[in-house]
């Protein structure tokens, strides 16, 4: 039973189902900068998502909705932002952390997965869940009929532990050996997932683990687990080239099998990353990377390619976010109900060319909701996104910036002083925002203390 008591989604006919709505695949990477891609400007070539670009629309101003992993995921799966679910931070590992019990809860969320799978779509998830370690967070219980992956937040490539030492390579419900390296398994996971499913409509999720740290090629050696090997490594950059290299391929492949199977013009494919970039990669221009509130810690690379019906060559200056794939889908899909989306759909970018002016909001949680020093929200970055301003501010509002991003995408100049008037309205604003969102913490309820 989901939290949204009011929702009642009113389901097409299974033929309408089958013949009319459209394949969806979304692709998302882990720690990808916005300026790793050679598409916006990457030194290491992506032949493959760099013809996603040219075959498709390209966006400029995409952003994941969280700095780090948990909070965009969970964003991305409710189209609504994350501390509205909870998940205001990092799910972590150590189950000596708050933080390890909480997670996406099925029984109080509508999640992306399940609204997909009540209309009729086949749902599968391959690669990183990160919203929840203990089973009722578990992502088949969010509609997704098969999943292959981990349900942390990074894995050893080879062995497939975890940070802690813990094994994380799922088959469903079950964990499960399985050798390979986990860009290549969740590839060739994805891959034959649709192909069973190629005469039905299918919504894929794959959710890589690259470029996130275990900096590990697939040539490289286990670092976790009992038969990790020490020693000497090879260069991280000339690893982490080969990361991306790999990651690239994963996309071709899916792209090719769309193309083999006659399945390209039937199928919208998104590519995105789930935030800024790890130390290795890069933020391009941008000011900052992971875990940062400027644009190099939440604008990310952002691709979507469906043949036949987005025009192909396009440059979307537009500022989007993860947490509008959920209502796009739900419109491309003709799923009819009352939702209480703060995302938007994105099919007016290239239908009608028409998309609403909004506000944007970024807050940068903690490990954890519990945790005392963020209980009143004022110890953490936070910012604001008004058309080409953005007002970024620092714990407590000791300091507030105002950015020209139309003029200083790399967030140099502050123009505070020079528009206080504008800089004051926009300082309310994110302050009733992050009152109300701080009040969307509803059942995370903290832990008896010293347990």
């Amino acid at each position: 039973m989901f939290m949204r008591a009011l929702i009642c989604v009113l389901l097409l006919s299974m033929w309408s189902a089958f013949a009319g709505q459209p394949n969806v695949v979304i692709i998302l990477a882990d720690d990808l900068g916005y300026g790793d891609l050679s598409c916006y400007g990457g030194k290491i070539p992506t032949p493959n998502l760099d013809r996603m670009a040219v075959e498709g629309l390209r966006h400029t101003d995409f952003h994941s909705n969280g700095a780090v992993c948990s909070p965009s995921r969970a964003a991305l799966m409710t189209g609504r932002y994350q501390q509205r679910c909870g998940v205001d931070g990092v799910v972590t590992a150590d189950p000596g952390m708050a933080a390890y019990q909480f997670g996406l809860d099925a029984e109080k969320e509508t999640t992306l997965p399940a609204v997909m799978s009540g209309a009729g779509y086949k749902a599968g998830l391959f690669g990183k869940w990160h919203l929840g370690y203990m089973a009722k967070y578990h992502p088949m219980n969010h509609g997704f009929d098969r999943f292959v992956g981990f349900v942390s937040g990074n894995i050893d490539y080879h062995s497939h532990y975890d940070r802690m030492e813990t094994f994380d390579w799922w088959h469903d419900r079950e964990l499960t050996k399985e050798k390979g390296y986990s860009t290549q398994l969740i590839t060739s996971h994805a891959v034959e997932y649709i192909k069973e499913n190629k005469d039905k409509p299918f919504f894929v999720f794959v959710a890589h683990e690259a470029v996130h740290a275990p900096v590990q090629g697939p040539t490289d050696v286990i670092q976790r687990g009992p038969d990790k090997v020490k020693g000497k490594r090879r260069p991280s950059d000339v690893v982490y080239r080969d990361m991306l290299t790999e990651l690239d391929k994963s996309v071709g492949e899916i792209l090719q099998m769309l193309r083999d199977h006659g399945l390209a013009e039937k199928t919208l494919v998104v590519f995105a990353s789930d935030n800024g970039p790890m130390p290795l990669a890069s933020a391009g221009p941008l000011k900052g990377k992971k875990g940062s509130i400027y644009e190099g810690g939440h604008r990310v690379p952002g691709l979507f390619w469906w043949p036949g019906t987005i025009q192909p060559g396009v440059e979307e200056k537009r500022t989007a976010a993860l947490f509008d794939l959920f209502p796009t889908m739900v419109d491309l899909a003709g799923i009819e109900g009352e939702f209480d989306f703060d995302g938007t759909s994105l099919r007016g970018l290239w239908s009608d060319g028409k998309f609403p002016e909004r506000k944007l909001f970024w807050r940068k949680g903690g490990l954890s909701p519990y945790e005392p020093k963020l209980e009143n929200g004022m110890d953490v970055p936070k910012a604001i996104r008004d058309g080409k301003w953005k007002l970024v501010a620092q714990p407590g509002y000791r300091k507030v910036e105002l950015f020209d991003l139309d003029s200083d995408l790399g967030e140099r100049k502050n123009l505070a002083a020079k528009h206080p008037e504008r800089t004051e309205r926009m300082k309310k604003e994110l302050q009733a925002w992050e009152k109300e969102m701080l009040e969307s913490l509803p059942y995370q309820t903290r832990p008896a203390k010293g347990k």
